[in-house]
């Protein structure tokens, strides 16, 4: 399957268990994989045959930064539905959600989650 790739997104919202996070937010930086057959816009080189990724971008960036969900794991769920709602093109999706700087105590990169979705 052909994949559309959008990697290393940063958007700040206000989610987490903690109250910290509820508080003060974060960034939480995303990897999203878009399973769908790209051999149609391959050929007519025309956008209305793919998924548009700005527009993908657009609906993320919404739901980070305009909405609240206490884990990551539930807010991943939410943008992999609503971009199934969305974009009829797209069969699978994997979405990995980091957290750089959480209030944990300890040394890290990130902490995060991996989902893989299709219909």
């Amino acid at each position: 399957m052909d994949k559309i790739l959008l990697n290393g997104c940063r958007y700040y919202g206000y989610h987490g268990a903690l109250k910290e996070e509820n508080v003060l937010g974060q960034i939480f930086v995303i990897d999203l994989e878009l399973g769908l057959d790209l051999t149609p816009a391959g050929r007519s080189d025309q956008v209305e045959d793919t998924v548009h990724y700005g527009l993908v971008y657009e609906t993320i960036q919404k739901e980070v930064e305009q909405t609240r969900h206490q884990l990551i794991e539930h807010l991943a769920e939410t943008i992999c539905q609503q971009l199934f709602r969305e974009y009829a093109l797209i069969q699978t999706i994997c979405i990995t959600i980091r957290k750089e700087n959480p209030p944990i105590a300890g040394h890290y990169d990130s902490v995060g989650i991996y989902l893989e979705r299709s219909r």
